[in-house]
Parts: structure tokens; sequence; C-alpha cells
């Protein structure tokens, strides 16, 4: 008999309903309401100890691999129980591989046998449920409208992971349609996987909309993950849950098999908790830029060395520390204690000017909104088993399921985008783009560097600060600095120029271990209460709601925030 390979499961056995799925992701809702709790996530401290390896980088968990004292399948089955125990609470993966156990214990032989497939070889990560993988798994960017659908294969980024030994553990939760859907009051729910929580303030936004992604890591759900960003959505998560995660050069990691928002702007970036773990999925994720014309310089994080900062110059753009451009006295507090850090490494910082974003936010909109229609259709078209091929069909299906889909919020962002041409030659996107690149990348960021002769710009977490590195398609590193007395956490977000990842992840090492920033989670605080019912699905008509925004977003695509203008 046929034996499904190892290494990609590409066959679905027995669908589920949408039916069981959404049943299913509220019973952790359930079991939250009535108390019912394990009783050690009581004492998080005892149950983060519970296992030698719970708190071990990538580095650490092969040395422990190497020498016998753990193996993958151990290493896999405590995280599948730490998802077991704490994701009823957390909401931070939408399911579990069925043969992740499996997987581990294959490669544990192959470890025996002398055969290493690359440095994730036995690491289980979790992957954001809008890339693809060809197992058992669904692929559905938390919607409902995509369950049983079938994708034709794993994302090459995927597939670069499982050829570098990594165990595909499961799907990690996101803000539905990667928070292109619509102006959601909130980050980190989808109609799939209810509500993603912070761990170490159940309250604080977990911000989106790789939710999951940035959860998972710190809570020890996982070694790291996978998550997708077009404009905040691997930084401000990371912030916001005091991990490390960089947002490549857009074009450096493979696009295929990632739902899309926008080309121009897409990219997966791995998290985790040590920046050392972060390049090495970096290099293992990368594909040369282009067609491998370029890539980034990554010597197997071999260049992750204490060397100091005496002689770089980093800009700091305080527009990004005051409230109208999204800063958080509190946070502001924090990463003011990184950049006393990064003084005290030598580092010079200079006060710099990367413009001003509201000058471009609605050009933004634009093309998002031009390219989501036709790059949609263009996915969907490559799936089987569905009957959703294009933007409208979405739409359609979210009308028909309103009670499951937009109990919360509607999807003006959808309208929006659908009311556009879905040209890409259309004038008017070319214009919005050719503005964007003008004002984020040539007198913005590149205009910063070369003026005030910096080597990086920095700016504090869950401000507004996502939006220029991301409209400019250059790299931009989330940097974790410490929690808030109340316990949120805050860091740095750290950017610079086409393919500046090396420098990046160098100059975050430095401040990672001068400020030894990790935590163990300890979930203080409460669930915040269910969110209002917002009254859409009583006597629903397809209105195109979102014409009342004008054509024009409302809230910040990175952090959610209003943009009050």
């Amino acid at each position: 008999m046929k034996t499904e390979p190892l290494d990609g499961d590409h066959g679905v056995e027995g669908g589920l309903t949408r039916r069981a799925l959404l049943g299913a992701g509220l019973v952790g809702g359930g079991a939250l309401a009535a108390g019912r709790f394990p009783s050690w996530l009581q004492s998080p401290a005892v149950a983060a100890g519970r296992q030698s390896w719970v708190e071990a980088s990538i580095p650490e968990l092969q040395s422990l691999m190497a020498s016998g004292r753990l193996t993958s399948r151990e290493l896999t089955v405590g995280y599948l129980e730490s998802i077991a125990s704490l994701n009823p609470l957390l909401g931070a993966v939408i399911e579990t591989n069925p043969r992740a156990v499996e997987i581990a214990s294959h490669r544990d032989r192959q470890r025996r046998s002398g055969h290493l497939r690359g440095p994730l070889h036995g690491i289980p990560v979790l992957v954001k449920d809008n890339i693809a993988t060809g197992d058992r798994m669904q692929t559905t960017a938390g919607s409902l409208a995509l369950v049983n659908s079938r994708v034709p294969g794993d994302a090459p980024i995927v597939a670069r992971l499982r050829a570098a030994g990594a165990v595909i553990l499961g799907k990690a939760n996101l803000s539905e349609w990667a928070n292109f859907r619509g102006f959601a009051p909130f980050n980190g729910w989808s109609a799939r996987g209810g509500f993603t929580r912070n761990p170490y303030l159940l309250s604080f936004d977990p911000c989106g909309s790789s939710s999951g992604s940035a959860v998972a890591p710190a809570a020890n759900l996982c070694a790291a993950a996978i998550g997708t960003e077009t404009d905040g959505s691997v930084v401000c998560p990371a912030g916001n849950n005091l991990v490390v995660a960089l947002k490549p050069t857009v074009g450096l990691l493979s696009q295929d098999g990632i739902i899309p928002i926008a080309h121009s702007q897409d990219t997966a970036g791995p998290m985790a908790r040590t920046v050392v773990d972060v390049a090495m999925l970096l290099k293992v994720m990368q594909t040369g830029f282009r067609g491998g014309t370029q890539s980034t310089p990554l010597d197997d994080a071999s260049f992750l060395r204490r060397r100091g900062l005496r002689q770089v110059r980093i800009g700091v753009d305080r527009r990004y520390f005051t409230a109208d451009y999204g800063g958080e006295p509190d946070l502001v507090a924090v990463a003011e204690q990184g950049l006393d850090a990064l003084a005290s490494l030598g580092a010079t910082l200079v006060d710099t000017d990367t413009g001003d974003p509201f000058a471009y936010f609605d050009a933004e909109g634009t093309v998002l909104f031009v390219e989501f229609k036709v790059q949609i259709a263009d996915y969907l078209r490559t799936l089987r088993r569905t009957s959703m091929r294009t933007l409208s069909d979405l739409i359609a299906f979210n009308i028909s399921h309103c009670p499951e889909e937009m109990k919360y919020f509607g999807q003006e962002i959808f309208e929006l985008s659908e009311a556009t041409s879905g040209d890409l030659t259309d004038p008017a996107y070319l214009a919005a783009r050719a503005l964007c690149v003008r004002l984020a990348r040539t007198e913005g960021i590149d205009a910063a560097l070369t003026r005030d002769g910096l080597h990086a710009i920095v700016a504090p977490t869950y401000s507004f600060a996502s939006t220029p590195p991301a409209v400019a398609g250059y790299p931009n590193i989330s940097i974790p600095v410490g929690l808030t007395p109340e316990g949120k956490p805050a860091g740095l977000w750290m950017y610079s120029g086409f393919l500046q990842e090396s420098r990046l992840l160098r100059f975050a090492y430095e401040l990672e271990q001068e400020v030894r920033p990790r935590r163990i989670p300890r979930q203080l605080g409460a669930v915040p209460p269910e969110p209002p019912d917002a009254g859409i699905c009583a006597g629903l008509e397809p209105t195109r709601r979102a014409l009342t925004a004008g054509g024009r977003l409302t809230h910040h695509l990175g952090t959610g925030k209003p943009l009050n203008r």
C-alpha cells in the first residue's frame, strides 16, 4: 500500500464542515466562561518550568537533541500538550497537524541514522493560516469561506522549512483575512479561531494580523512561528507580545502560496523568542531576491556576535513618539529605555524625519484595494473543491453567513476593493503606487539615511511607524525591550534600506543581549468581555456600507487604531 510522504502530506481525509470548525473554535470560549482551566495554569511559572527545554533557543534545542537528552518527538508532544492546555485561553493556534508526532518521530530516526536535513531538523514551527501547506490542514485566512478548499501544495517557504528539517506543528490564528476584510474594533479574531489573547496581559491588544504567530512562541507553544505582513502585521504583534520578528525586504521570500493582499507590500516573516532564531529562519526561507538575483548575506547567524555599536548612527523619528502618530506614553517610556541602551552600546542617536505617512495613507489604501481585487482572484483560481473564485464570491459568502462571519464587524475593506477597477494598468492605481514609492522610499527612508548618515532608524512599537518600511518594501525588525508597570510588552521597531536584514539583525542582537528582555508570560488580568453585536445581520442588505468611509481607510492597517484626520 502506498504511504503518504512524511514531509508533505497532500491528502485530506474526510472534510470538516464549517459548522464543526466553528463549533470547535467556540469550545475554548465555553470552557473559559465556565472557569474550567488546567490546575497548572494557575501557576504559569511552574508550567513553564516543567520542561528543561521550554525556554531554549533553536541552537540550544539542537544541542539537546544532538546529545540525546531530548528527541523531536518529546519536543513536539510537549508543545502539543501546552497547546491543549493554554490554547483555550489564548486562542493562538487554529489547528494542529495530525501528523506532527509521526513526522517528529521520523526526524528522530533520520538523526539516529546520521541524516540531518538542515538547521531546523526536528524543530516544531507554526505557520499562519494564510500560508498554504499541502497536508491535512486547512489554509483559510481564518475564514469559513475557504474551509475544505484544497491548495496545490506547500507554499515555497513551507517547502523550504520542511527541507531544513522543520516539523510543521500547526496553523496559527490570525486577524481574519489578514485584517483586510473590515474595520474591526479589535485585532486577532477569526471566525475559525475565535479571539487571540495576549499572554502577558490578557486585556492588552495582541495586535494583528499575525496575532497567533506572535502569541504562540511568546507563550512557549512552539519553537518559532511564521507570520505575514502587508503593513505592520508581523512587527505589531511581535512588539505587543515581547518576541523578535523580522519583516524582510519585499521579494526576499517567495509570495507564492500565501493568500495575498497586495504583492507590492506582502511578505512572510519569522517570529521567535530570540534574534538568533529569527536569523536562522530567515536564512532557511529566503529564496534570493526575485528569482535569485540577490540575497541577504546570512552566514548561519555566526555574524551575530557582540561588537558594540560604536560608529553606528541610528535615526530616531520622533513623530512616532507622539499620540498623533500612534505613540502611547507607557510604551514610549519603554522604548526610551531601549534608546538609552543603544546609546550605552556606543550608538550615536540622531533625530531624523522620514516624512509624514498621512501624506500617503490614502494612496496606500488605493494600491492595496486595487491589487487585492485582482490578486485574490488569481489565488482563488489555484484552489480545488471550492466555489470561491472572486472577491465578489467572498462578499456574498459573508452576507449569507453573516451571524458567523459578521457578528462583530463588517466587510468594508472587501467592498472598497470590489468597487475599484481591479486593473493594474489603471492610471489612478499607477499614480498612487508611484506616490507611495516616492514619499515612503525615495523622499522618506532613503533620504533620511543619506541626509543624516544613518545606518538604521528606530521608532516605538504599536505606533504608525510600521507604514514607511512597509510601503517602501524595506526590512523592519521588532526588538523587545521590556514591560510597562502594568505588564504591557513594548520595544523598538528598527528599519533600514533595501536588503539590510543582516545589519538590522546585528543591531537587534546587540540590544537584545544588553537588555535581556525575555520574560515568561503570566497571563495577567482578565479576558475582556465579548464585544457587542454590531447589528449588521439584522435585515442585512448588500449595500456597500464601505462607501460611507468615502473610499478611504479609516484605521491604520498596522495597529488597527483609528486615523484621526
